[in-house]
C-alpha cells in the first residue's frame, strides 16, 4: 500500500521536512496548513519541490468549524473555503480535511450539519476536490467516526466523504468493528496514530503524547484490518503530535515513522518483508575505551581472564564463563571514556536476521577492516540502533559459518603484556575465593539519547523479533527514568532501554553489563578479595529489606555487607549488586532463583541515589 505522512510529525521548515520523508521512502505527505504559510516557497514551488523528491501531497489539512453553523457564520466559511480550494488547485492537492466543529457557534442539529457540509462540498467540486469529514474525539458535537459517517451519509454527496482517524477512534473507546459497514469508497483518507494509555484531557493527550503505530498502546492493527475490509484503497498516512518528535532531528524520524508501518502492514498482511530472526543469545559485548586498565582491572577482579587477542586490532578478548568482553582501544576515543558500543547476538541464520533487518529499514554497517596487511577479519553482517550502539549477527559455535572468534589468537594466561594489567594483580588469583560458574551475560541496559526512546524499542521488535515488556518510570534523585525491557522467549537475550529524565541529563547516562552467576554472595566476595568496589548501598535499604521479608541468620548481614540488593516476585527471588562506574560503565552481578523474571527495578532508586552519591565524592 501507499505510504504517507503529515508534515506536522517532522520539525524543521516544511522543505526539511519533505526531504526527511523522501528519504525514509514515503510516497507522499500530508501538507498542514501551518507549515505551508510559513514556508517561503509558494503553492507552486511546494509542487514543484514534492514532484522532484517522488511525493504526491495527499491531503491538505485542516479547515476547522465549518459546519452546523448559523447561516450569517457559514457564509463567511464558504468565503474562507473558495479561497483554500483556490490554493489547493495550486498546490495540486485533490482532498481536503474537515474536522467537526468545535465552535461554540455550532448547534447540535445533524441535519443543518449535512445540508452546510454538502454545500461546501458542491463548491469543492467546482475545484475537482474531495471534502474528507473527520469526527475530532473532542468536537462539540461531533466526537465518533460513526456520527461523522452518518452526517456524510445523509448529505449523499459525490464530493463528501469521511476520514478516519485512529486515535481520534481508539481514545473514546469506540469499536472500529463499525467502520467495516461504512463503504470502502466513501473513506476518503486514514490517518494513523499511536498513543500511550493514559488518563487525561483527551485533545491534550492528542495534542503531545501521539507516536507511531507499534509504540503505543493501541491496537491499531486491528482498526486498519476494518478499514481494509472495507475495500479502501487509500494511503496509510501518519498524522503525530508529539513533544519529542517536533524537537527531535527529521531524519531519523522519518525513518521511524516509515518502520513503523512496514511493521503495521507485516501485521495486517499486506506485506510479506523476510521474516524476523530471534536472536538466542548474546556472543559478546564490546566496550570501547581510551584505557583499557581500569576496564582490565575490574574484569579481572570479577573473574574474566584475557583470553585472546585480535589478530589485526588492539582488541582483547576476556572470559567468564559464556560471558565474553572484548576491550577494543583502537576505535576512535570516546569524549566520555569507556562505553558499550557493540553487541554480539547469536542468530540462527546470520544472513537471514541482516535482510530482515535491512528490510526494517535498519542502517548496514560496513565491516570495520583490518589493515591490508594485517589478517583479514571474518566477513559479519551488522547494522546499527537508534542509539549508535553496532549489533553483529553471530554464529559463534557453527563451523559452516563465518566465525567471529577466528578473528582472534588465543593467549596462554591472564595478563597483558602490554602493561593494561599487571603480574602482581592476578599472581594470586589461585587464592581468591571462587565464584560460581557458569557465568553468562543475563542482560545488558543501553541509555537512549532522550528522543529515541520509543524508537528504540520498535527498533528491536521489528528488526530483531524481541518482545517488549511494558514502560517503566523509575524514581531518579533529580527526575524520573523510563525503563523498557526487550527479550526473547527464554530470556537468553534481555536488553533494557533506558531514557533519562532530561535531553541535557548527564548523570544517569551510564549502560551496564549484567552477569548472571548461581551465588551472587561469592562472586561479590571475589570481586571484592580482588580488590574490586562494590557499590555502597545505604543502611537505611537494608532496614526497610528487614521489615519487608523474613532472611535466614546472617543473610542480610551478608547482604549489607557487601551491597547485596533483593527482590522478589511470584516465580522467584533475585539478588544482584553492582561494581562502581569506569566511564559510562558499570557491571552488575545478578542471581536469579527460581524463574524471577525482572530486573529488580523496585530497587533501581536505591542505585542510582548510591551512584549520584559515589558520583559527588569522587567527581565521576
Amino acid at each position: 500500500m501507499r505510504t504517507s505522512i503529515a508534515t506536522v510529525s517532522l520539525s524543521g521548515s516544511l522543505t526539511e521536512k519533505l526531504t526527511a520523508a523522501s528519504r525514509a521512502g514515503f510516497d507522499g505527505v500530508e501538507i498542514f496548513e501551518n507549515d505551508l504559510l510559513a514556508s517561503p516557497l509558494g503553492p507552486e514551488g511546494i509542487r514543484a519541490r514534492c514532484a522532484d523528491l517522488g511525493l504526491t501531497i495527499d491531503l491538505y489539512q485542516p479547515m476547522r468549524d465549518i459546519e452546523g453553523v448559523p447561516g450569517e457564520e457559514f457564509a463567511r466559511n464558504l468565503r474562507r473555503a473558495r479561497h483554500k480550494f483556490e490554493l489547493m488547485r495550486r498546490l495540486g492537492v485533490d482532498t481536503v480535511l474537515v474536522c467537526s466543529s468545535v465552535s461554540p457557534l455550532a448547534v447540535d442539529d445533524d441535519a443543518l450539519a449535512a445540508e452546510q457540509l454538502s454545500r461546501l462540498a458542491d463548491l469543492a467540486q467546482d475545484f475537482g476536490i474531495r471534502v474528507a469529514y473527520e469526527a475530532l474525539a473532542w468536537g462539540r458535537h461531533v466526537s465518533t467516526y460513526d456520527h461523522a459517517w452518518h452526517i456524510v451519509e445523509t448529505a449523499g454527496h459525490p464530493a463528501l466523504g469521511t476520514c478516519l482517524d485512529s486515535f481520534h477512534i481508539l481514545s473514546r473507546g469506540s469499536d472500529p468493528k463499525g467502520i467495516e459497514d461504512i463503504p470502502g469508497e466513501k473513506i476518503f483518507f486514514l490517518q494513523l496514530a499511536d498513543a500511550p494509555l493514559l488518563a487525561m484531557d483527551v485533545l491534550q493527550w492528542s495534542r503531545h503524547y501521539r507516536c507511531f503505530p507499534g509504540q503505543g498502546g493501541f491496537d491499531i492493527a486491528d482498526l486498519v484490518r476494518s478499514v481494509l475490509h472495507t475495500g479502501y484503497g487509500g494511503p496509510l498516512s501518519l498524522e503525530i503530535f508529539n513533544d519529542v518528535f517536533r524537537q527531535a532531528e527529521a531524519g531519523p524520524t522519518a525513518v521511524d515513522a516509515r518502520r513503523s508501518l512496514l511493521v503495521l502492514q507485516e501485521a495486517v498482511g499486506v506485506a510479506a518483508p523476510p521474516a524476523p530472526v530471534v536472536p538466542t543469545g548474546i556472543a559478546f559485548a564490546e566496550l570501547v575505551t581510551p584505557d583499557a586498565e581500569p576496564v582490565s582491572a575490574v574484569l579481572g577482579a570479577l573473574g574474566f581472564a584475557r583470553t585472546a587477542r585480535h589478530r589485526g586490532k588492539p582488541v582483547d578478548l576476556w572470559q567468564w564463563g559464556e560471558a565474553r568482553v572484548l576491550v577494543n582501544t583502537g576505535t576512535a576515543v570516546r569524549r566520555d571514556g569507556t562505553g558499550l558500543a557493540a553487541i554480539g547476538l547469536e542468530s540462527p541464520d546470520p544472513r537471514a536476521a541482516a535482510r530482515r533487518a535491512e528490510a526494517m529499514l535498519a542502517p548496514v554497517l560496513p565491516r570495520r577492516r583490518a589493515p591490508q596487511d594485517a589478517p583479514q577479519d571474518a566477513p559479519l553482517d551488522a547494522v546499527a540502533a537508534p542509539d549508535g550502539t553496532e549489533l553483529f549477527f553471530c554464529a559463534t559455535d557453527r563451523p559452516e559459518l563465518p566465525n567471529w572468534r577466528a578473528d582472534f589468537e588465543d593467549v596462554k594466561d591472564g595478563n597483558l603484556k602490554d602493561g593494561h594489567v599487571k603480574d602482581e594483580d592476578v599472581k594470586n588469583a589461585e587464592h581468591l575465593p571462587v565464584a560460581a560458574e557458569p557465568v553468562r551475560i543475563d542482560h545488558l541496559a543501553l541509555t537512549q539519547p532522550w528522543h529515541h526512546f520509543d524508537e528504540a524499542a520498535l527498533f528491536h521488535r521489528s528488526v530483531l523479533g524481541l518482545d517488549a515488556q511494558e514502560s517503566v518510570d523509575v524514581a531518579d534523585p533529580y527526575g524520573l527514568l523510563r525503563s523498557r525491557a526487550v527479550t526473547n522467549a527464554d530470556g537468553s537475550v534481555r536488553i533494557a532501554l533506558t531514557v533519562g529524565p532530561a535531553p541535557t541529563d548527564d548523570t544517569v547516562h551510564a549502560q551496564h553489563i549484567a552477569l548472571a552467576t548461581d551465588d551472587v554472595v561469592a562472586a561479590a566476595r571475589r570481586f571484592v578479595a580482588a580488590g574490586g568496589r562494590l557499590l555502597p548501598i545505604p543502611a537505611n535499604y537494608y532496614d526497610d529489606l528487614a521489615a519487608r521479608y523474613e532472611f535466614a541468620d546472617g543473610e542480610l548481614a551478608t547482604y549489607r555487607e557487601l551491597g547485596i540488593l533483593y527482590d522478589r516476585d511470584a516465580h522467584g527471588e533475585f539478588r544482584h549488586c553492582y561494581t562502581r562506574t569506569v566511564g559510562r560503565v558499570f557491571f552488575e552481578l545478578v542471581q536469579r532463583d527460581g524463574d524471577y523474571r525482572g530486573y529488580g527495578a523496585q530497587n533501581a532508586p536505591v542505585r542510582l541515589a548510591a551512584q549520584h552519591a559515589v558520583k559527588r565524592l569522587t567527581g565521576g
